[in-house]
């Protein structure tokens, strides 16, 4: 069997085993869920979780940084210019991940001050920082800068734990269109 067959099965019983966390996520508590619910719901032996995983524990921290990964992916993409099209698109976008990624929307809706959002933040003040030292916002200082950005992405977070907390029920077009309003009246003026 040749090395490409091998990464594929691997990539695909992974798949399997994060799509069976999250199904099982909507139905049970986190630290309710055990290595033989995923494998059931997964359709694999228990020898494959543990070809991929230690414990559950394992599976949850890789989860946290696929998420985080993903997350500053869609960040990443997002060049902020007077494009009010562009910003909507960019929030919308973020909204929908988060409806469909049922770990991050457990998190929004019950933070418990685990690792996270620790790593979370972490990441947030590197991108931060980043921005910062590669931006230069000719009214505002680097310190004021980064305050602002920090103040976005804190607000981003506040509207996605209280769509989270209301179980999506306001349909993502119209949170997104506040994240936009929000960003295009504070932060992007602020930018220019």
């Amino acid at each position: 069997m040749t090395n490409e067959t091998q990464d594929e099965r691997y990539h695909v019983a992974d798949e399997a085993i994060y799509d069976a966390f999250f199904l099982i996520l909507k139905e049970k508590e986190l630290d309710k869920i055990t290595v033989s619910d995923v494998i059931k719901r997964a359709g694999i032996v228990r020898s494959t979780f543990y070809n991929h995983y230690e414990n559950i524990p394992a599976l949850v921290t890789a989860i946290e940084d696929k998420t985080i990964h993903d997350i500053f992916s869609i960040m990443e993409t997002f060049h902020p210019k007077n494009d009010r099209d562009l910003c909507k698109s960019y929030f919308l976008t973020i909204c929908n991940y988060t409806k469909t990624n049922p770990f991050l929307a457990n998190l929004l809706r019950n933070p418990r001050g685990d690792t996270f959002f620790e790593k979370t933040l972490t990441m947030f003040h590197r991108y931060v920082t980043t921005v910062t030292e590669n931006t230069s916002p000719s009214h505002h200082t680097a310190e004021e800068f980064s305050y602002m950005i920090a103040c976005t992405i804190g607000s981003t977070i506040g509207v996605l734990h209280k769509w989270s907390k209301e179980n999506f029920q306001t349909p993502a077009e119209v949170v997104s269109d506040i994240l936009t309003q929000a960003f295009i009246a504070g932060m992007l003026p602020f930018m220019q």
